[in-house]
């Protein structure tokens, strides 16, 4: 019986790395659409996260079969019951990233963001700041590497100050972009840091596991049970 559950628990596993890397990819995409008007990129975000959203759904289910049928405890019970918030969490992630596809994608063959240095910097270092963390999903998660799960949890303040940032664009006097421009810089901005927020979630859900602890957003030291 033990073998089954640990088959059936690597399986959930399997799928939730299956779920991050999807992610990943989606992040990535939605940067390139967004900052380089790549439409192939974004149609690609926009018409995989229904293979993202597949997935969750096969996650929730594999989890709610475990806890009915297999009635985990102690560490065991923890990581299923990680897995049922990671798996939304990262279903969330997708979505975020179809946002900022469809944010591009609507805008083409004009761009969502006006053509000024400093709104192009602000976007770029936050598309960069993505693309880091998007490729620390996947191995975090297959690893539960807390030193990379603190990491994701310490930096996240460097977007948050990117996203204050893409405020001073939209109420500065100078402000030369259109009204459909301001409407996209915000939400993007918005979509941008909530995807760090997700993040963060994940992070957190990661040292939980590992240790039985739920951490704040400051960083520590964690043990293993």
């Amino acid at each position: 019986m033990r073998v089954i559950y640990n088959e059936e628990l690597k399986a959930v596993a399997d799928d939730l790395e299956r779920m991050a890397n999807g992610v990943c990819t989606a992040i990535h995409g939605a940067g390139r659409a967004l900052m380089d008007g790549d439409m192939d990129a974004a149609k690609s975000v926009i018409d995989g996260d229904s293979a993202i959203d597949a997935l969750e759904k096969q996650i929730l289910d594999q989890c709610v079969k475990l806890l009915a049928q297999q009635s985990p405890v102690a560490t065991d019970l923890r990581v299923v019951v990680a897995t049922l918030r990671l798996a939304s969490t990262i279903e969330r992630m997708g979505d975020l990233a179809q946002h900022i596809a469809q944010t591009a994608h609507r805008a083409y063959p004009a761009s969502a963001l006006p053509d000024d240095t400093k709104t192009r910097h602000i976007f770029e270092s936050m598309r960069e700041f993505l693309d880091v963390t998007a490729d620390r999903l996947p191995e975090m998660l297959s690893d539960r590497d807390t030193t990379l799960a603190q990491q994701v949890i310490a930096d996240d303040n460097k977007l948050d100050e990117l996203h204050q940032e893409s405020f001073a664009l939209v109420l500065d006097d100078a402000w030369k972009g259109t009204k459909q421009q301001l409407i996209d810089v915000v939400l993007t901005a918005r979509f941008m840091e909530r995807l760090g927020d997700h993040a963060v979630s994940t992070a957190r859900q990661v040292v939980y596991i590992v240790s039985g602890f739920d951490p704040s957003k400051e960083p520590r030291d964690f043990d293993e049970d």
